[in-house]
C-alpha cells in the first residue's frame, strides 16, 4: 500500500457512519464515474445495488440505502447541505426515479437495494452496483474497509489514495516512525509535515487543517446546543445540551463556535467538571453524527467524537493561550498514528470490533495530546499504546443496527481513556516501557481476527440481542 496522508485518517463527511454511509457514498460516486469512463452513462436504463454481510445487517440503521443513492444522484458528503438530505430521498422514494449524477432522470425503485445477508469473501463490507443498458449489465464490486476508505477486490488499492508520491520519511510501523524522528531529531508533527509537504503546499495543509478543526468544532458546538430525539427508533434522548446546560453556572453572550470556546476559558471548572465537559464534548459530536450531521472521520463516524473532545478539552482547560498551532500539531500527530493503525490492522468494526474504531481513535488522541503537553516522540506513541491496550477486545454491538448505543457514550470512555493514557506516557521512563504500539497493533489484529463475527457490528450478540428496541 502506498502512503497514507493525515488527510486520509481525518475526512470530513455525513453521519451515522464512515465504513456503512461515507464509504458506500464514495463507491457510488465511484461507480459513476466507472460508467462514464465505460461510456456507457448515458446508456443506462435501470440500476440495482446488492450490500452484503455488515452492510446488510446493519444497513438500515446506517443508512447505508440513502447514502448509496445520495451518491448516485451527484451530491457530495463534504458539501450537501445537511438540511437537504432527507428531502433528496423522499423525492426519489416519491418520483420513483433517480436524477443521475444530476445530469439524467432514469426510473428506479427502493426495493431496487437489496441486503443480501450474505458476506462476500474480500471484506465484510461488501457492495456491487449493477447498471442495465442496451447491450447488457455492467457490474462492479466495491468495499468498504473504514474510515471512508473503498477498496476493490481487482487491485486492493483505496480508492481516496489517488497520489503516487513516496513519502520521504515512510512511517509504515511505529518503530519507523520513532526512528526517523530520532535520526532528524525531529518532533512527530515536525516529521509528519515534511511528508505532507510532498503532496501539498504548505498554506493548502494550514487551510485543510482549519477546516477539519472547523468543522470538529461546529459538531460540538452544534451538539450542545440541539435537543430533541435522536432519528432511528430507538427514541434516544439527546443528553449533550442537558450536560452543558448543568456545567453552565452564568449566562454567556456568543454567536459563533469561537466566541463560545471563548466564553468556556472564562468558565470556571471544578476537578469532576473538567471530567463532565470532556464527556459533554464527546457525547455532542456523536448526536450530531447519529443525526447524519456533518462530522470529521477521527478515524471513523463511530468514533468521531473522541479527538475533537480531547483537543477541546486541551484548549478550554489546559491551555487557554492555544491557537492554530498547536491545532494543527496535535491534528499531525493523530493523523500518522491512525494511519500506522490503518496499514498494519483494521480501522472498520465490521472487521475488528469497536477496539478498531474507538480504540484507533483514543490511542490517536493520546499520542497527539502527549505532544502537546511536551512528549517525546517515544512518550507519544507510548500514549498511544496505553490507550489501544486497554481497548482490546472491544466489541462492536449497536442496539438496532444504530450508532447510537453503545456507541456514543463510548466516545466520552475512549476521550478519557486518551487524556490518562498521555498522563500515564509522560510519567513513565521510555527506556522501562515493555510493550511496544507496534506490538499493541499486532494484538490488535489478532484479536480482531480471533473476534466472533457477531460482535462486528452485525447487531447479532451483545447488546444488540439482550437489549430489544422494546426496552429502549
Amino acid at each position: 500500500m502506498k502512503h497514507i496522508s493525515i488527510f486520509d485518517m481525518l475526512k470530513i463527511g455525513v453521519g451515522p457512519s464512515s465504513s456503512h454511509t461515507l464509504g458506500p457514498w464514495r463507491a457510488a460516486q465511484e461507480f459513476i464515474q466507472e460508467l462514464k469512463d465505460e461510456d456507457l452513462f448515458d446508456k443506462v436504463s435501470g440500476l440495482e445495488i446488492h450490500l452484503y454481510g455488515s452492510l446488510s445487517l446493519t444497513g438500515i440503521g446506517h443508512a447505508t440505502d440513502k447514502a448509496v443513492m445520495l451518491g448516485l444522484s451527484g451530491y457530495d458528503p463534504v458539501t450537501i447541505p445537511i438540511e437537504e438530505i432527507e428531502n433528496s430521498i423522499e423525492q426519489i422514494k416519491t418520483n420513483k426515479s433517480v436524477f443521475l449524477n444530476q445530469e439524467r432522470e432514469i426510473p428506479f425503485e427502493w426495493s431496487d437495494i437489496h441486503f443480501d445477508r450474505e458476506f462476500l469473501p474480500y471484506h465484510a463490507n461488501g457492495m456491487k452496483f449493477f447498471a442495465k443498458h442496451d447491450s447488457g449489465v455492467y457490474e462492479s464490486t466495491f468495499y468498504s474497509i473504514g474510515g471512508g476508505f473503498i477498496t476493490k477486490e481487482e487491485t486492493s488499492e483505496t480508492v481516496d489514495l489517488s497520489d503516487n508520491k513516496d513519502f520521504p520519511y515512510p512511517t509504515d510501523n511505529a518503530a519507523q516512525l520513532l526512528q526517523h524522528c530520532k535520526d532528524q531529531g525531529l518532533s512527530i508533527p515536525e516529521l509528519v509535515m515534511q511528508n505532507e509537504l510532498t503532496v501539498r503546499y504548505a498554506e493548502q495543509i494550514d487551510s485543510d487543517l482549519k477546516e477539519i478543526w472547523k468543522v470538529m468544532l461546529e459538531s460540538i458546538y452544534i451538539g450542545c446546543h440541539s435537543e430533541g430525539f435522536l432519528p432511528g427508533g430507538l427514541n434516544v434522548r439527546r443528553r449533550a445540551f442537558d450536560m452543558y446546560s448543568k456545567l453552565v453556572t452564568e449566562e454567556a453572550k456568543y454567536e459563533t463556535p469561537q466566541e463560545w470556546v471563548a466564553s468556556i476559558r472564562n468558565t470556571k471548572m471544578t476537578y469532576r467538571q473538567i471530567f463532565k465537559w470532556v464527556s459533554t464534548y464527546a457525547i455532542a459530536v456523536n448526536e450530531v453524527n447519529a443525526a447524519l450531521g456533518r462530522v470529521v472521520t477521527a478515524p471513523t463516524n463511530g468514533s468521531a467524537g473522541v479527538i475533537p473532545a480531547v483537543l477541546l478539552f486541551y484548549l478550554t482547560v489546559e491551555n487557554h493561550k492555544a491557537a492554530f498551532p498547536r491545532i494543527k500539531r496535535f491534528l499531525l500527530t493523530a493523523g500518522v498514528v491512525g494511519s500506522i493503525f490503518k496499514r498494519n490492522a483494521t480501522i472498520s468494526a465490521a472487521m475488528g470490533g469497536c477496539q478498531a474504531e474507538i480504540g484507533v481513535s483514543s490511542a490517536m488522541a493520546a499520542a497527539a495530546l502527549c505532544d502537546l503537553r511536551g512528549g517525546t516522540p517515544a512518550q507519544c506513541l507510548n500514549a498511544a499504546e496505553i490507550a489501544m491496550e486497554h481497548h482490546l477486545g472491544l466489541t462492536c454491538d449497536p442496539i438496532a443496527g444504530l450508532v447510537q448505543i453503545p456507541c456514543i457514550e463510548r466516545n466520552s470512555m475512549g476521550a478519557i481513556k486518551a487524556i490518562n493514557a498521555a498522563e500515564l506516557a509522560l510519567d513513565h521512563d521510555e527506556e522501562y516501557v515493555k510493550v511496544s504500539l507496534d506490538n499493541v497493533i499486532e494484538t490488535m489484529w489478532e484479536t480482531a481476527k480471533d473476534m466472533n463475527t457477531k460482535y462486528k457490528e452485525t447487531s447479532e450478540g451483545g447488546l444488540a440481542v439482550s437489549v430489544k428496541m422494546a426496552d429502549c
